[in-house]
């Protein structure tokens, strides 16, 4: 990884990439100039300069917008042996992720001017683009709702509650009326806790022949249908975080085709894997929402594939080991995400002939910047067009590899993709024309420095 790029030429010429731009449906082979942190030129061929950086990329190599995730846990202020904001950065960079918005459920919480502020002088000591999600309400106790409008205003993207449902209605109603003021969504944990209690994993079968207590889809589709009956009452935006179910992918289905603003994102891991995964009482399958059933997964696959869920995120979410260590029933939920995202939907949808590449793509940078308004905060981003900030994507899906946990960048382990062979990876990331992180592997570059 290289936190100090070159700085001896202010161009790099990147050659030969299959360029995958979704905003402007782009998909060919062509060259790529940056100079002074924007593009500067894209066309089938550019004649590279004496002193220009150049990478010999082929048509396999894919070139696309910097990754964005909207949704991670950096865990800074107040859980630094799980994540900081400079770790969370380096495992994003490492994700192929130019951009990401962290969640607010930090010690302090996220819920006020003073956090807000910490939090982004801490991104400022990083390349990656970090946005802040507020809470929605104060300590994330459901009881009273944060200053939304002065938030904002300060730059929260986006309000949540998220590892918490907001579950009293009249809350919810109260933030959505914000939203749609505002323009901002909600990004709501859908998670009825007076059904699901305290659970350790789906309940479904494995749960019972397991002795664990389960969490019904039910628990989940109940908030989703409340919520965009709020969402139709007050104009305002819900975003569904990590939804997992069939029930509430019809929801969403629905209420886009009624033209209201509700939109959802969707994990990897709810991509790729099921409550079987649980059979070993391995802590690192252990999450909430829970791996579900296989026809959930199948649901969540085809609404990502149709366009109800508009993103992938990772809900990157960062525990130590002695945490994951604890008793089944006693461990936290959460795995990580951000290194292992680009392999995971590569190899399950990608190389399986479930979603082409521009579609792909689309779902992990210009959907979400959409979703989330981020390009009013940084214009340009989630795009690949002259004159725009040159944050940039360079990905390898035909890399083969092994999932290692022991190399991740991130300070935690727990993946539920631990030694996975997977079809895909990220070779380069450039932040405003920058080379923040390349993968040992890359392709051959002329006057390029490897990290």
């Amino acid at each position: 990884m290289s936190a100090n790029p070159p700085t001896t030429s202010q161009r790099l010429l990147l050659q030969g990439g299959r360029i995958l731009d979704p905003a402007t449906q782009t998909d060919r082979v062509g060259d790529v100039l940056v100079v002074d942190g924007r593009i500067a030129a894209i066309a089938p061929t550019i004649t590279a300069e004496p002193n220009d950086h150049v990478m010999t990329l082929t048509p396999e190599h894919w070139v696309t917008p910097g990754l964005v995730d909207i949704h991670v846990h950096f865990r800074d202020p107040g859980q630094p042996a799980k994540e900081t904001t400079l770790t969370g950065a380096h495992a994003a960079m490492a994700g192929g992720f130019t951009s990401v918005c962290i969640m607010p459920n930090t010690r302090p919480t996220l819920d006020n001017t003073h956090t807000l502020e910490y939090v982004q002088q801490a991104a400022q000591q990083t390349p990656v683009r970090i946005f802040p999600v507020c809470a929605v309400t104060e300590g994330l106790k459901g009881e009273r709702i944060t200053p939304m409008a002065q938030l904002a205003g300060l730059g929260s993207v986006a309000f949540t509650d998220d590892g918490l449902c907001v579950m009293n209605a009249q809350i919810m109603k109260q933030a959505l009326d914000y939203s749609a003021q505002l323009d901002v969504p909600i990004m709501q944990h859908a998670e009825d806790h007076n059904l699901s209690g305290k659970p350790a994993m789906h309940a479904g079968h494995v749960a019972c022949c397991l002795g664990l207590p389960g969490m019904s889809n039910a628990a989940e589709s109940t908030i989703v249908a409340r919520d965009i009956e709020l969402a139709r009452a007050t104009g305002g935006h819900v975003h569904v975080c990590h939804i997992s179910t069939q029930e509430a992918v019809e929801l969403v289905h629905r209420a886009q085709a009624e033209g209201l603003k509700v939109t959802a994102e969707v994990t990897p891991h709810h991509l790729v894997l099921t409550e079987d995964a649980l059979w070993g009482y391995d802590t690192d399958y252990k999450m909430c929402p829970p791996l579900r059933a296989e026809a959930d997964r199948q649901a969540v696959v085809a609404g990502l594939i149709d366009g109800t869920i508009g993103a992938i995120a990772t809900d990157h979410a960062p525990h130590t080991a002695t945490e994951k260590a604890r008793p089944f029933t006693q461990a936290p939920m959460g795995v990580v995400g951000l290194e292992t995202a680009v392999g995971v939907v590569l190899t399950h949808l990608y190389h399986t002939n479930m979603m082409d590449a521009l579609t792909l793509v689309s779902r992990m940078t210009w959907e979400p910047v959409q979703i989330m308004h981020l390009d009013r905060q940084q214009p340009g981003i989630g795009r690949l067009a002259v004159g725009e900030l040159a944050d940039i994507t360079v990905i390898d899906p035909n890399a083969s590899w092994v999932v290692d946990p022991t190399a991740f960048l991130s300070k935690s382990r727990n993946s539920c993709f631990k030694s996975m062979t997977l079809t895909g990876k990220p070779l380069t990331t450039i932040i405003a024309g920058q080379v923040v992180w390349q993968a040992h592997n890359a392709a051959p570059s002329r006057q390029l420095t490897t990290p």
